[in-house]
């Protein structure tokens, strides 16, 4: 009766040849993940006391307003420096703000500010109605920083990183 039954081994189960996919394959896949990054921006909100020093800083007032047509920097408060049209649509998409040269506008305010010794860091951006969000938080980055080039490397520089919002007014000179 025993010589019937035979000992059955315990069948093993080799899994060196998937654990050797798996060292493989993790980090390949890891490095080829995109990982989100998530920024927090601080806004300020405007002051609603109505005291003194409030009317004094708001006439050296950084203003940049977004409208759909174009982007207008006035510094100080109601003074035009300079009005950037929006970029020609090449393929037929809704035309783009120019950033590249609101950057460079705001450089130079900012280099005007330093040579003048004033620590200047906040800014007022006001937006019409129909702007994108897109269009917002760009210029809020084109605000906040810039990239110079400072012996051969790439250096983001600060420029106004305090920034409130509002709602832009009528156009000027409008009746």
């Amino acid at each position: 009766m025993f010589s019937n039954r035979r000992e059955q081994e315990e069948a093993d189960i080799d899994i060196t040849a998937f654990m050797n996919l798996m060292i493989v394959l993790v980090p390949v896949l890891l490095m080829s993940m995109v990982f989100n990054h998530i920024a927090v921006l601080e806004l300020n909100l405007p002051d609603l006391t109505g005291s003194q020093t409030a009317s004094a800083e708001q006439n050296r007032q950084l203003e940049v307003v977004v409208r759909e047509s174009a982007i207008e920097v006035y510094y100080p408060s109601g003074n035009l420096v300079k009005t950037i049209a929006n970029l020609e649509a090449e393929d037929g998409r809704a035309d783009q703000h120019d950033y590249e040269t609101l950057s460079k506008v705001l450089q130079e305010i900012k280099r005007q500010l330093v040579a003048k010794s004033i620590d200047k860091r906040d800014a007022l951006l006001l937006s019409e109605a129909g702007v994108t969000y897109q269009s917002l938080v760009s210029t809020m980055d084109t605000l906040r920083m810039a990239k110079t080039v400072v012996v051969a490397d790439a250096v983001d520089v600060e420029l106004f990183p305090e920034i409130s919002l509002g709602d832009a007014p009528g156009k000027r000179g409008d009746s």
